[in-house]
């Protein structure tokens, strides 16, 4: 099993959560998230250009079979792109257990 963590535009979640389904991935924890921008990112608003230190963006974490990864990680990529700035990140990571509090199911089966 592997942890995916994404991290993506505020703008694009509902586009991503949309592709995964499709997929069948249907269970994500979102998080609402703040990236330190660098020394001098600058945005434009309502045509005045202003100096930001953080920048919001959504975590979105899925576990996922080994098997799927390449898949949900092709998937996340092409519906999280904007074309815009810094689109975010795509982690992987493995996973040695899930374990479901309610049943004690183990592996696979508790995802």
């Amino acid at each position: 099993m592997k942890k995916i963590e994404a991290i993506i535009s505020p703008a694009k979640l509902h586009d991503v959560k949309d592709e995964l389904n499709t997929i069948g991935v249907t269970g994500a924890t979102v998080a609402e998230v703040h990236n330190v921008a660098r020394p001098g990112h600058t945005h434009l608003y309502r045509g005045a250009e202003y100096t930001v230190d953080t920048v919001p963006q959504i975590e979105l974490e899925v576990i996922v079979p080994d098997d799927l990864v390449h898949r949900v990680v092709a998937t996340i990529r092409e519906a999280a792109v904007t074309g815009n700035g810094d689109d975010g990140r795509i982690f992987i990571m493995p996973l040695d257990d899930v374990i479901r509090i309610r049943t004690g199911e183990h592996g696979p089966q508790a995802i």
